[in-house]
């Protein structure tokens, strides 16, 4: 078997698979230190019953306490340990953002990042080509590859996918089919990270938002947040959702318009998560009780031909002084974005106005997602 290694302190070397493997990432003590280099700060080694061994050189496997991450698909696939490992990461990469010269490292270089769009963009694709050029790696992109790649010629998925793998390390893919990415996930040998698919999951989106109020509010447990707006169609907040019901005390109010309701799938969930949840109509009374109050989109994009639903449900909710006059002093008003007239721009000035730090927590997030993928611990 190939693996990669990189080297850590205290003599050990951390190894992790070139392609996905069950033996990524477990710490190694070396014997003695002769490794052969292979491109890519890689190193290839072959293995021998329970023990490594590269030509005369001889190391013992020992086990790790650090989770492995093979791709980022869904909100469900972690749990708080995990989600504390990644903040710990994110931290580290907003000191290297902050602190390194030029605000990049040189952890990823040689690495290449192929990112995948379906549908339109613009705050996501660049937070991830940002993350990747910030630790030193290189980006292939395409975006609205629903109509400017093979996809319109009826290619299928897969072998989009198993082409794409083959000039990249890591896809960062966004598609309009709910499942898509678990597809793509399954057919490739590199590393998938979800960048949203149709109205399923946003995972990353998820793991931003929860590394923001953590910041901002100080704690996740304990807390009260509101989902306003599209919660039918919103894949942010039904991630968001996944993540919030592992912690503890937690309760969330539900405001939307009938037509786009949160449906019961989630509320199906948190009830079994033993989570509090309350549907309310009146936002007012809702932003006064709450921690956050995490605004979202009506998107037009996903009625199809019924305009008259969008036209029902779109400006019903909007987050305005008033709104925010009612909540409480150490409270923050979220949104995934792009905005267009759900938060009146007045509440930009407000402190409690968070989503454009909550924009820049997603590249930290981004930054340290892809190091763990490519590189591991």
């Amino acid at each position: 078997m190939t693996i990669s290694a990189t080297f850590s302190s205290h003599g050990k070397i951390l190894m992790s698979p070139l392609r996905k493997s069950e033996w990524a990432n477990q710490p190694v003590l070396c014997k003695s230190v002769e490794l052969f280099k292979n491109g890519r700060n890689q190193y290839r080694m072959s293995t021998n019953s329970n023990k490594f061994q590269c030509r005369a050189l001889e190391i013992e496997n020992k086990s790790s306490t650090k989770f492995h991450l093979d791709d980022v698909i869904e909100s469900q696939q972690f749990d708080r340990e995990t989600l504390s490992a990644i903040f710990e990461v994110a931290r580290e990469m907003e000191k290297i953002e902050k602190n390194s010269i030029g605000g990049r490292s040189e952890i990823l270089k040689g690495y290449l990042m192929a990112t995948l769009f379906y549908e339109p963009s613009t705050r996501t694709r660049l937070s991830f080509e940002s993350a990747m050029k910030r630790l030193g790696g290189e980006v292939l992109t395409t975006e609205n590859a629903r109509e400017f790649s093979s996809a319109a010629k009826g290619e299928t998925l897969e072998d989009t996918i198993r082409t794409v793998e083959g000039y990249s390390d890591i896809i960062v893919m966004r598609h309009f089919e709910s499942g898509a990415a678990r597809r793509a996930a399954s057919t490739a040998s590199i590393p998938i990270i979800n960048a949203g698919d149709g109205p399923g999951q946003h995972p990353t989106q998820a793991l931003l938002d929860v590394y923001t109020i953590e910041r901002e509010i100080g704690k996740l447990d304990g807390i009260n947040v509101a989902l306003v707006g599209d919660l039918a169609y919103g894949r942010t907040v039904r991630s968001l959702a996944h993540l919030l019901a592992m912690y503890e005390d937690v309760k969330i109010y539900f405001v939307s318009p009938d037509v786009v309701k949160m449906k019961d799938d989630i509320k199906d969930y948190l009830t079994s998560m033993g989570v509090q949840w309350e549907e309310n109509a009146d936002l007012i009374e809702v932003a006064s009780k709450c921690d956050v109050v995490y605004q979202t989109r009506i998107q037009r994009e996903r009625f199809g031909e019924r305009v008259d639903l969008y036209e029902e449900a779109r400006g019903k909710y909007i987050v305005d002084m008033s709104v925010v006059n009612a909540m409480q002093k150490h409270a923050v008003v979220m949104h995934p974005l792009p905005r267009l007239d759900e938060i009146t721009v007045d509440v930009d000035g407000d402190s409690r106005a968070a989503y454009f730090r909550q924009a820049k927590n997603g590249l930290y997030i981004r930054m340290a997602l892809l190091k763990l993928l490519l590189l591991g611990w």
